[in-house]
């Protein structure tokens, strides 16, 4: 005659919760970090046993997070994370928990929540001041005008901004943008917008008020503002005046860090930004010209084409 035991392990059921004990004990018995899991959870074999599969998972992921020297390595469902449980009362929940590795890497690119990129390809957008190549010496009297920026702005002090003109391909964004990068690291909220794209971008937007605004706002308040290649864009009296002067002007009264870079100097932008050859028209770029000068100090570099 069979006993209870027996009775309830060759029911349905009694096979099934039969089955997952023995499936438990055995990847207990057998594996270390299946056990190591299992110990740091305490709680009763019942409960576990019917998490079996999900502490296997979790048992796998965690061996190979044991030989992994870095994120590119990840061989995880999720790159950076480790499928990991935890009891909660009479349950256990599985989450996706990082690495050290996707932790180290949150650190470091966490910066770029303070940055806010227009039309800006990756390499500026990875822009570092360690990686500023120093090895051309027309270029190290803008290097070392940022070096002093960066102290300066590191002991709470303000400064003008730059407006940097040069030939094509020479590094003007790259070297402002690397300064950027690190005073958006240091908390501060950056823009990098390259200036004739987000002219056209705004354009669209004319009609959908509400985007206009956010767009232009955001630009004329944000703390330290970069307008790269200023002077490339077509020119019209709303670009001149209802865009550019306004920012200029709110950030002049402000005395927001403003920064610009371009292939043309000063006068030749002057000269651009006059549209005609009517005195309102020369009036009108002189008043821009003058916010630019108030906003920052001028400085040319004529460098090797690094895009080549």
């Amino acid at each position: 005659m069979e006993s209870m035991k027996e009775v309830i392990k060759n029911s349905k059921y009694g096979k099934s919760n039969y089955k997952l004990e023995s499936d438990y004990q055995k990847d207990y018995d057998n594996d270390m970090t299946f056990r190591k899991i299992c110990n740091k959870l305490d709680m009763p074999t019942e409960v576990l046993m019917k998490y079996t599969t999900k502490i296997e998972k979790s048992a796998c992921e965690l061996r190979n997070c044991q030989g992994c020297k870095n994120i590119l390595e990840c061989k995880n469902e999720v790159s950076g994370y480790v499928y990991y449980p935890e009891a909660n009362m009479d349950l256990v929940e599985f989450s996706y928990v990082p690495c050290k590795y996707k932790k180290e890497l949150d650190k470091k690119n966490s910066y770029l929540d303070n940055i806010y990129y227009f039309n800006i390809n990756r390499d500026i957008k990875n822009a570092s001041m360690k990686d500023i190549d120093t090895t051309d010496k027309n270029r190290f009297e803008i290097i070392k005008w940022i070096n002093d920026y960066l102290k300066s702005f590191k002991k709470g002090e303000y400064h003008k901004g730059l407006y940097l003109s040069g030939n094509f391909g020479c590094g003007k964004t790259y070297l402002l943008s690397a300064m950027l990068n690190e005073i958006a690291k240091n908390g501060k909220m950056v823009a990098i917008i390259y200036y004739p794209e987000f002219l056209r971008s705004l354009k669209e937007s004319f009609y959908d008020g509400d985007e206009y605004k956010h767009k232009f706002s955001l630009i004329k308040k944000i703390d330290y503002l970069l307008l790269d290649d200023i002077g490339a864009d077509g020119v019209t009296e709303w670009s001149r005046d209802e865009v550019l002067g306004t920012i200029l002007q709110y950030r002049m009264e402000e005395k927001l860090p403003t920064f610009f870079t371009s292939n043309l100097t000063i006068e030749e932008l002057e000269e651009h930004l006059a549209v005609s050859n009517k005195d309102i028209d020369r009036v009108k770029a002189r008043r821009i010209i003058e916010r630019i000068k108030q906003l920052s100090e001028c400085k040319i570099m004529i460098s090797e084409n690094k895009r080549k």
